[in-house]
């Protein structure tokens, strides 16, 4: 158990440390906006009832799409901006509602014996109206502080740093014991907020000092325990470092690199192997894990993060926006032209191995349809699951086209459970991934693509446009351009889905095979 604690535990300065100055900035600039509006709408319904209105409506989006919504709005900037704004948002409505609910539930008596005792409305509000609605505004910012803890898990997707990269990073690597930790944490941290604030209440209700100043010291003393926290530089991984070597120059000594990583096992792996490599070169290494993939390569532009690896699949169809069938080296060429064209970005080439959609199923199941292609489907009701990205991309809706599947019924989940889905005869067919190591653990079949629906997905490392002004970072990742084969990239995802290593450590064994 401690063993396996060892990493989370590693990361765990850096990751409370985020998710405390997220999750209290945005509570404070909720407070800002929540608390004046409050005040002037209290008692002018024409301002109260629209202010009302539009908190709520930003409460009812979904947070995990307003967080992403802020990305391209931001310019494809990643990170704290995003999230803070997004988590903003969410902390207004709490406390503005309890901040004019508790003004407008004063007693006007007591209201009108301050009028007569010569108070101005700006006394009466600092020394009767606030006092007197305090307990109704603290509950208000507990609620509030409750969804902003919760919600900023959801901010790892985005580039910021929170306890939710234990979640989704547990979640992809089946690792359930990061996953535990993580909701431990996150649940503990909105408690511990809680029942301070909570004691703030109290003390409002009752009218006693001490127990809001001990609340007040506590808070006090969490705030900047976690902050401080957050200063020192937690590093992940498996504590696989590696030095260079006596002939290798580190061209990058002084700089920091930024590595981007979409948020599934085969990006964590190669995103720790490229830190290995540039850690070697000399260079200071930071992370981004679990970023969308239209989120990762607006981020690439913008210069949010310098390196990442795609596929030419997901480029040609999600990011040009191109739908017409090519061959695979055409298409790297035209892919590697346009994006330098119109974004700047480098495609540096290939890996060496490709990881493309797949449509799988049993092989129990396909023999005893007799299904060898996804022509075979055609005149069949079946239930397929794909990621929750798989059914909106334009490869599935060509597929679904191409072939007749109409029919199908579609299934969304996360990559981590659909393998097990069809294993279980939960589902009839996935939406897999080529070189993930559970095809062949749970005697899965690729079905052909007799119409090539499906187009090619080889991995290829992409370099933003203000890294690719220098060759450095170019050049330390050269020695990995077609030197990593399908099968190696296969056993390094088996080891971490099947065989529980850390990313760290399948990356550690993967350097030791490619041999940079």
């Amino acid at each position: 158990m401690l063993e396996a604690l060892a990493e989370p535990l590693a990361a765990l300065p850096n990751y409370l440390g985020g998710h405390l100055r997220l999750s209290l900035a945005a509570i404070l600039a909720g407070l800002a906006i929540s608390l004046p509006l409050g005040v002037f709408a209290a008692h002018r319904p024409a301002v109260g009832g629209p202010a009302l209105g539009l908190a709520s409506t930003l409460q009812t989006i979904p947070s995990l799409a307003l967080l992403a919504l802020m990305v391209p709005l931001l310019g494809g900037t990643i990170g704290f901006a995003p999230a803070f704004i997004a988590l903003t948002l969410y902390a207004v409505l709490p406390t503005l509602r309890n901040t004019i609910v508790g003004l407008q539930g004063v007693d006007p008596v007591v209201l009108e014996a301050a009028k007569g005792a010569g108070m101005t409305p700006l006394q009466s509000l600092w020394r009767i109206e606030l006092p007197l609605a305090a307990p109704t505004i603290l509950a208000g910012i507990r609620t509030s502080t409750v969804w902003i803890v919760g919600t900023a898990t959801l901010a790892t997707p985005v580039g910021a740093s929170s306890l939710g990269n234990y979640i989704f990073s547990g979640l992809q690597t089946r690792n359930w014991t990061t996953v535990i930790f993580g909701c431990v944490l996150a649940a503990g941290l909105a408690i511990i907020l809680d029942q301070l604030i909570g004691g703030l209440e109290y003390a409002a209700r009752k009218r006693k000092r001490a127990p809001a100043i001990a609340a007040t010291i506590a808070l006090a003393l969490l705030v900047a325990a976690g902050l401080g926290a957050g200063l020192v530089v937690g590093q992940g991984g498996s504590g696989a470092r590696l030095t260079a070597s006596a002939d290798e120059a580190p061209v990058l000594e002084g700089r920091t690199v930024v590595i981007g990583a979409k948020g599934f096992t085969e990006q964590y792996i190669l995103a720790e192997l490229f830190e290995l490599q540039l850690e070697t070169r000399g260079a200071q290494v930071e992370r981004r894990d679990n970023l969308g993939s239209t989120i990762a390569f607006d981020a690439l532009v913008s210069g949010e993060i310098d390196v990442y690896v795609d596929y030419t699949g997901t480029l040609w169809a999600t990011i040009l926006q191109r739908d017409d069938p090519m061959g695979r080296h055409i298409m790297a060429a035209e892919i590697a032209a346009e994006l330098y064209q119109r974004h700047g970005v480098l495609m540096l080439g290939g890996l060496g191995f490709e990881n493309a959609y797949g449509l799988a199923m049993t092989r129990t199941q396909a023999e005893s349809w007799g299904v060898t292609s996804i022509d075979d489907l055609a005149d069949r009701d079946f239930s397929i699951a794909g990621d929750p990205e798989f059914f909106a991309r334009p490869e599935w809706i060509r597929t679904r086209d191409a072939y007749g599947l109409g029919q199908a019924q579609t299934r969304g989940m996360d990559s981590t459970f659909m393998y097990g889905a069809v294993r279980d005869g939960e589902v009839d067919v996935i939406g897999a991934y080529t070189t993930d190591g559970r095809i062949a653990a749970y005697d899965l079949v690729v079905l052909d693509d007799p119409r090539a629906s499906l187009p090619p997905y080889d991995a290829v490392i992409l370099i933003s446009p203000q890294a690719a002004a220098s060759p450095a970072l170019a050049n330390a990742l050269a020695p990995f351009l077609n030197a990593i084969p399908a099968d190696a990239m296969r056993e390094a995802n088996r080891r971490v889905d099947l065989d529980r290593e850390t990313p760290a450590q399948a990356a550690a064994w993967l350097w030791g095979e490619v041999g940079r």
